[in-house]
């Protein structure tokens, strides 16, 4: 059996790309396909398989542009040769579901989020862009929506990596989807005994992860704040700093998960498709000040304005302004102590990676059962192998490790 996996690009380690690596240990023989790869891009456990990219990855300079080249992402996808694959598994918040695939092959699409940037966060990125920038954006932009939609109806199997996400791939592409949290290394985290007094945020610095709102808080309440990450805000956001915040910059794993277990709590100001940064921060017992939309509803259990926080494990604030995060964190110290460490680790071992290795696995028998009687035979055989290793899995095959650098 020949199975394929597909990814949009392998330019940066995250969340997406931590999905690819699991697919890849489920999937030892599997060969990958992506738009643009670098060797920073590419999960350890990918470094010695099968690569195959793109015309777009022989443009010059294309693991810079690749984000700009929205109008020729149908024709790439579409020239990438499956027809002699089985079975497809498309990890894709870009274009990756418009594989052309054998008409008997089965195509299972993990997907992180329809394309954002030309569905729910169109506005917003038009909004950035003026003049024959916007002109051309909008153009692309409409051109490619309608071939997305007409992608999705391609795919055999919708796959979401969250509630938040199944309903925009119903709304987007009218497909229903099975839920599946996305694989988060849990066992990295640890209770510290030591905690400090100050609060954390992590991840890209990026317009949309709202930092601004995070700083101008910490400003306002002359709290510390520590922030890790890198990424193309980091000198509008340090102009903005006051004396109480310290840009950490990228750290190692071990490093990150030692930031998060001494934390007071994390604060998360972004609207996330699920979002593996506060479950991270959860694993080790640290309680999470999130913007209550999205992701977050669901990998966080909000105290619901209560007296007593029993088993939450964060707050929530409902206004995406400085104002309502400002109160979140006085709403929170205020009943700082009545948040329990291990409850709140014992909350983010349910997002582990193991649960996602199984249910997946179970997904493909599933799928495997309705298909024909000849093809249940032989990838049963397949699945059958590969979990012999899966299921008395060792640490490299479970502990699937965050990235180097955040």
């Amino acid at each position: 059996m020949r199975i394929a996996i597909v990814h949009h690009w392998l330019v940066s380690q995250g969340g997406g790309e931590r999905v690819v690596e699991a697919l890849a240990l489920m999937f030892p023989e599997a060969d990958i396909f992506t738009l643009v790869a670098s060797p920073k891009g590419i999960p350890k456990a990918l470094q010695d398989r099968s690569i195959t990219q793109s015309f777009l990855g022989r443009l010059p300079f294309s693991t810079r542009i690749y984000r700009h080249l929205l109008p020729l992402y149908p024709l790439a996808v579409e020239q990438l040769d499956l027809s002699g694959y089985d079975m497809v598994i498309s990890s894709d918040a870009g274009p990756m579901k418009g594989v052309i695939t054998s008409p008997d092959a089965i195509h299972i699409c993990y997907c992180h989020s329809p394309m954002r940037y030309v569905w729910n966060k169109y506005r917003d990125y038009s909004d950035q862009l003026s003049g024959i920038s916007k002109y051309a954006f909008s153009l692309s932009a409409h051109y490619v929506r309608n071939w997305d939609f007409c992608a999705a109806q391609r795919v055999t199997h919708f796959v979401a990596n969250s509630n938040n996400v199944a309903a925009r791939i119903r709304q987007y592409y009218a497909r229903e989807s099975t839920v599946l949290y996305p694989p988060v290394d849990t066992s990295k985290g640890h209770i510290s005994e030591f905690v400090n007094d100050h609060y954390l945020t992590v991840g890209r610095l990026v317009s949309y992860k709202r930092l601004d709102l995070i700083i101008s808080a910490c400003n306002r309440l002359g709290r510390k704040l520590r922030i890790i990450g890198s990424g193309p805000e980091e000198d509008r956001l340090r102009s903005i700093a006051g004396r109480t915040i310290e840009f950490i910059g990228e750290v190692d794993g071990p490093t990150l998960w030692q930031e998060y277990a001494r934390c007071r709590a994390l604060l998360f100001a972004a609207e996330e498709d699920f979002g593996m940064v506060p479950v991270e921060a959860q694993a080790c017992g640290r309680p999470v000040i999130a913007y209550g939309k999205g992701g977050a509803l669901e990998s966080i259990s909000h105290a619901k304005g209560s007296p007593d926080c029993g088993l939450a494990t964060g707050i929530f604030f409902m206004n995406q302004t400085v104002h309502g995060l400002s109160n979140a964190i006085l709403d929170f110290e205020s009943r700082e102590r009545q948040f329990h460490p291990p409850a709140i680790r014992a909350w983010a071992q349910k997002f582990d990676s193991i649960h996602f290795v199984n249910k997946f696995q179970s997904f493909v028998r599933q799928v495997i059962a309705s298909g024909p009687y000849s093809f249940q035979e032989e990838m049963a055989h397949s699945l059958e192998e590969s979990a012999s290793e899966i299921e008395q899995p060792n640490e490299a095959q479970i502990s699937l490790h965050r990235p180097a650098h955040v």
